[in-house]
């Protein structure tokens, strides 16, 4: 049996789903896959917070109007929370927990008897994710993980579908681009946000600008380097703008949890 029909196979036992969606290309194969098997028992729940790009919520909304899946919208408070605006190297597991939190008392209020379900793949078991914590504690189920589906084969999955999602870069919260120890606040997030909507702009779509108090530290993949560089003043211009007084390019290109590193110091 293909990992596909499993994956089907799965939601076959379950009443009725509410998916965590975040309109990445984990998330979107749940919930789409949930509504190919349940129908309006499947929906999707997100949290339109500080740390989501506005353009991310936009995908989201977009995705579930196109496959005409309902979408609860709804708004946590993590940035009143002091346990996740001192930015821990937990800090993930404050927003988790902020987020399922909300869930089962929607669920059991208004869907009472459904599953809540996160886009959790095969190989986030093996990374440093404190989210998984807060989703042990409030029961939170994931059949990528469940059926050893790895992220190579949700986009497999997602393109032979014809999703739209399946090609877009990881848009990991804006609160990952702020070291940890340094206090995550709305100002900051949305420096962050404009930020990278100027690279955006410019032709570059899998970035990061990581913040660095005053200065804005820019990574795009090392193969778009030379390109970015024979734009840099002008990116910089309008970046400095934003409020950043510095910008700066890393040579070493994008990489994915960079400011991870510091935790196997």
């Amino acid at each position: 049996m293909s990992k596909l029909a499993l994956l089907k196979q799965w939601f076959k036992d379950h009443k009725g789903t509410v998916t965590a969606f975040s309109g990445g290309v984990d998330s979107s194969l749940v919930l789409y896959v949930s509504k190919l098997v349940l129908g309006d028992a499947a929906l999707g729940l997100i949290s339109n917070s500080e740390s989501l790009k506005s353009k991310d919520f936009k995908v989201a909304t977009d995705f579930c109007k196109t496959h005409h899946i309902h979408l609860e919208v709804i708004k946590t408070s993590e940035l009143k929370d002091p346990n996740y605006t001192s930015n821990p190297a937990n800090r993930c597991f404050f927003c988790k927990t902020h987020l399922y939190e909300a869930m089962v008392s929607m669920i059991q209020d208004r869907y009472p008897g459904y599953t809540i379900l996160n886009g959790t793949n095969y190989d986030d078991l093996g990374d440093y994710r404190p989210g998984l914590e807060a989703a042990k504690n409030h029961q939170i189920k994931s059949p990528l993980a469940e059926l050893n589906i790895t992220k190579a084969e949700v986009i497999e999955m997602a393109n032979a579908l014809g999703l739209e999602t399946a090609s877009k870069p990881p848009s990991p919260c804006l609160s990952s681009r702020i070291p940890y120890g340094t206090r995550v606040n709305n100002e900051r997030l949305k420096q962050i946000e404009h930020a990278e909507y100027v690279l955006n702009r410019f032709g570059f779509q899998n970035v990061r600008v990581r913040y660095k108090g005053e200065e804005a530290s820019v990574e795009v993949p090392i193969n778009e380097l030379e390109a970015l560089k024979s734009q840099f003043n002008l990116i910089t211009e309008a970046i400095k703008a934003i409020g950043f007084s510095k910008v700066t390019l890393d040579e070493e290109g994008f990489v994915s949890g960079k400011l991870n590193r510091v935790l196997n110091e």
